[in-house]
């Protein structure tokens, strides 16, 4: 995990090393500081000539010290700052990356209030943790190490009190952080419930108060809300013994050093060997040591509470996407021919049940094909085959004659545009979203998709006409403009393989018309598949599929289907029942 995390530090590597070299200066320089300050005073005990000398001499020392101590520190913070925020920003890079490259299988294993708890949360704690270990870290063993040694420079009998407190508080820290732990697993995994209850809220905001529901979901926000205060609450109860526990061991050892300190004064007198000047630099000292030891506190509990979130970015970080390009795939599709042969396909290796089952399915170049079917019959599931958003289980799909695992995945995108069931628009004008079809199109290639598309026609009704700024969501549209605009969006592309997946289910039956009719005299050689719900706008195509359960259960044009289906026999008389009797529809 650790190895993994830290590719991301790249190119600020050079802030990140110099950091802790300049933290052991200041923990060095501060160590210094007690020792010759004793020697100072001790001097001004003393008379001569040259006592003044000496004094001035460990008052310059001193001044040196500190400089170095503070110019130490300061350059240490600005390049911990500039590590650890380079640091963030590259994961959160890396993590976007890593998710644009996953396949369909892959983003099923994570939810998407999942994906922002990690990419905003999860790395804010991971980006302290790395910011204190690089100026603690390797600050605190330092000062612990040299404030240890100096204390046996001044009086080895009274340092071996704070060498016995050491082990007693390291067993302390390593109690609170074996019961603190467990519950920042819980935490993060709440706080990813607690996101996703404020991403359905706001994106269904429409729902919530058409159906007058704000105080159940502000019921269900609290409840979520509180399961993090509550399980936070007892972890930072946990970790709230760990000041005072330190603090009291710290100052019963200083206690004490001072008890036999100011003992051994009183014994060996004025002339002995330990003098009060010794003793305060020991005390001094003591306080360096429980000053270490509550930053190495704070940053083992900081690391701790980053080691749930660093594992979970790190799972992002490591996931491979299950659908990948092979070495020299191929990159030109030789028409729009699809074949699917002896095709099963399940979502996950653990699934029991197939999704699809014993596909055998023949599509010509330029042919439109029709699919009905019933909810959860599958007919999404098959056409997310054909540009391998995900991998057949058994079986074949290929197009243009080629397995579709043997092309580069960019080039067979580019030739398969889908227009999703979900129709999703982003925040732009309408040219900046019709361009995701193609980034270099003029104005007349907009313009000339967009009457495909029946979209020109309300687009020009808009004050900036295709500068119109579309809000997040395509909140500013209707569901049929905004459908539309997705169909112009795919032409655009100029793909060999157009689908529609219910695409046109919010337009009315005229308009629907009029696109079909233009992508039969405008894109004749294109291949289109057309998943749809009323048989209006699937009967006039060259062939219609009718799945059931995973499978096809019929094949066929609209005379052949009215014949030998069932299904589609009564789904048509249902759906043109509602003719009157002088050919309106009622």
């Amino acid at each position: 995990m650790v190895k993994t995390l830290l590719k991301s530090v790249r190119e600020y590597k050079k802030p990140a090393i110099v950091t802790p070299i300049l933290m052991a200066v200041e923990a060095f320089c501060e160590c210094l500081i007690p020792f010759f300050m004793s020697q100072m005073i001790n001097e001004s005990a003393l008379t001569g000539d040259g006592a003044m000398t000496h004094i001035l001499t460990y008052a310059a020392i001193l001044l040196c010290l500190a400089a170095v101590s503070m110019t130490a520190g300061g350059l240490a913070g600005k390049f911990a700052a500039t590590a650890s925020c380079g640091f963030a920003k590259n994961l959160r890079h890396d993590m976007f990356y890593r998710v644009q490259k996953f396949s369909f299988g892959n983003v099923d294993k994570f939810s998407s209030s999942s994906l922002v708890t990690r990419m905003t949360t999860d790395v804010t704690n991971v980006q302290q943790a790395f910011q204190m270990c690089l100026r603690i870290a390797i600050r605190v063993p330092l000062q612990f190490i040299f404030a240890i040694a100096m204390s046996f420079v001044i009086n080895p009998n009274l340092a071996w009190i704070f060498v016995c407190v050491v082990p007693v508080l390291g067993v302390l820290i390593f109690l609170i952080v074996r019961y603190a732990m467990p519950l920042f697993k819980k935490i993060f995994k709440k706080y990813d419930a607690l996101n996703n209850s404020v991403q359905e809220n706001v994106s269904g905001i429409r729902v919530v108060k058409s159906f007058v529901r704000e105080k159940h979901e502000t019921e269900k926000f609290e409840k979520a809300a509180d399961d993090v205060r509550k399980d936070f609450t007892k972890a930072e109860k946990i970790l709230a013994l760990n000041a005072p526990m330190m603090t009291l061991f710290i100052n019963l050892a200083v206690l004490i050093i001072s008890f036999f300190g100011a003992k051994l004064i009183m014994d060996n007198g004025a002339g002995g060997d330990f003098v009060p000047t010794e003793l305060s630099a020991l005390i001094t000292y003591g306080v360096q040591i429980l000053s270490a030891l509550m930053m190495f506190s704070m940053v083992f509990v900081m690391i701790s509470m980053s080691l749930e979130s660093g594992r979970r970015i790190a799972e992002v970080l490591e996931e491979e996407s299950d659908v990948v390009s092979p070495e020299n795939g191929k990159t030109e599709v030789a028409d729009g021919s699809i074949c699917f042969k002896d095709v099963s396909f399940k979502y996950s290796a653990a699934a029991k049940a197939y999704a699809l089952q014993d596909v055998d399915l023949e599509i010509k170049s330029g042919e439109t094909v029709g699919i009905l079917g019933g909810t959860g019959s599958s007919k999404t599931t098959l056409i997310q085959l054909i540009p391998r958003l995900y991998d057949v289980t058994e079986g074949s799909v290929s197009v243009g004659g080629v397995d579709v695992r043997e092309y580069d995945l960019d080039a067979l995108r580019k030739e398969v545009s889908i227009v999703l069931q979900k129709n999703v628009l982003f925040s732009g004008t309408i040219k900046e979203n019709l361009r995701w079809g193609d980034e270099n199109a003029t104005d007349e290639e907009l313009e000339r998709v967009c009457k495909l598309a029946c979209a020109d026609e309300f687009i020009k009704t808009f004050p900036d006409g295709y500068d119109t700024y579309i809000e997040q969501g395509g909140t500013n549209v209707s569901g049929g403009q905004k459908q539309r605009l997705c169909i112009a969006r795919a032409l655009l592309r100029k793909p060999k393989i157009l689908i529609l997946d219910d695409s046109t289910s919010a337009v009315d039956t005229r308009t629907d018309a009029m696109i079909r009719q233009a992508f039969k005299e405008e894109i004749p050689d294109t291949t289109k598949i057309i998943i749809a719900q009323r048989v209006a706008s699937v009967e006039h195509a060259d062939k219609i599929l009718i799945m059931d359960g995973g499978k096809i259960v019929a094949c066929g044009n609209h005379e052949t289907l009215m014949q030998e289906s069932d299904i589609y026999r009564e789904t048509y008389e249902v759906q043109t029942k509602g003719k009157n009797s002088e050919g309106g529809e009622a």
